[in-house]
């Protein structure tokens, strides 16, 4: 054999072990209903995806897809990026939840997981935190710091997830102040800067003085910075750039931990579908800090209020508690199990309004 040979059998050598280590490489996507820089919801799964890369190292392969509307332009961002050679794929909003589902009957061999949804199947696995334990502090804060005794909260969609944040919110601001209104402006988005901003300004004409959100921007932030006296909370991120004010505390979502376990269990072969909702006292959930313009009493019984629910002291759907018809839900002392908090559609006695269809 000739030299010539020779180096193109070591060259060809050299490329199939470099095709077998690329192979080696795992492939992880995300599809994001928001944009990667919207402040909230998006931003926070993004960074949670870039330290769980950063854990990986040259293991893994990221890619990614923003601002991907929810329904058939999910499917086939979901579908394009299977045949991209995706090892695993998070689907990081509730309306994905179908398109998912619909995409992994197709790639049997990707793994899928989906965020806030519960439809599951083989190859797709189910996860979400235990947001409305947030929305107690949350609830909790604002019946103290009121001083209209007017509270306003920012809907995204009528799904359960939402439905429970604002039936909790409510639950620990009556508690505190029963003098307390709750407002719910449903804005029918996840993220939407302009439509954010009127929902927050109607309410501030309304009287309220303090907006909670379950949208993903920081445009509520600002409206409330302009309109001066009226306190606001981050939402999935700490949007500590308004703190001291507006803002007096966040629900921080904690996915890192999360995505780098799951993206694990593809590399060793033990991957399989589940069913994951957390909240802080498992460390997905996070509280922000709770600014200095919070009295220190008040400051001091919502940490303590944090720490109940962490330890499993304290349910936030603790009985007695009624639904918005007066009709008896739970009994004094008796909890809510998760079958009725997962599909919950009602509010509970005090809410005024109709949840739309």
């Amino acid at each position: 054999m000739n030299r010539r040979s020779i180096l193109a059998g070591a060259a060809l050598a050299f490329g199939l072990a470099g095709a077998v280590f690329a192979q080696d490489k795992t492939k992880v996507g995300f599809i994001y209903v928001g944009p990667i820089g919207d402040g909230g919801w998006t931003q926070h799964h993004h960074e949670a995806a870039l330290e769980m890369q950063a854990h990986f190292g040259d293991a893994v392969e990221l890619v990614y897809q923003e601002s991907v509307p929810e329904g058939a332009d999910a499917e086939r961002a979901i579908t394009q990026m299977a045949l991209g050679g995706a090892d695993i794929i998070f689907t990081t909003s509730f309306g994905f939840m179908d398109p998912t589902v619909n995409v992994a009957a197709k790639f049997p061999n990707v793994k899928f997981e989906h965020a806030t949804g519960y439809k599951t199947a083989d190859n797709v696995g189910v996860y979400s935190a235990r947001f409305y334990e947030g929305r107690a502090i949350q609830g909790y804060l604002a019946g103290k710091m009121t001083k209209t005794n007017k509270i306003g909260y920012i809907a995204s969609f009528p799904i359960p997830e939402v439905i429970r944040g604002i039936n909790s919110a409510y639950i620990h601001a009556k508690k505190v102040n029963p003098d307390v209104e709750f407002s719910v402006v449903w804005a029918y988005t996840w993220f939407d800067p302009g439509k954010e901003s009127d929902a927050a300004q109607a309410l501030i004409e309304q009287g309220a003085d303090v907006i909670l959100q379950h949208t993903d921007s920081t445009a509520p932030h600002a409206a409330a910075a302009k309109a001066g006296n009226v306190y606001t909370f981050g939402q999935a991120a700490d949007m500590a750039e308004y703190a001291p004010m507006p803002r007096i505390s966040s629900i921080i979502d904690v996915w890192a931990p999360y995505y780098i376990e799951r993206v694990q269990a593809v590399i060793d072969g033990t991957w399989e579908s589940d069913n994951t909702w957390d909240g802080i006292g498992a460390g997905m959930v996070g509280i922000g800090e709770i600014s200095d313009v919070v009295p220190a009493d008040i400051r001091a019984e919502a940490e303590a209020l944090r720490d109940s629910i962490s330890s499993g002291a304290y349910h936030p759907f603790t009985g007695p508690l009624n639904k918005q018809d007066g009709s008896a839900w739970l009994a004094e002392g008796e909890i809510a199990d998760d079958g009725t908090l997962g599909g919950m559609n009602f509010y509970v006695e005090g809410l005024t309004g109709d949840i739309p269809n």
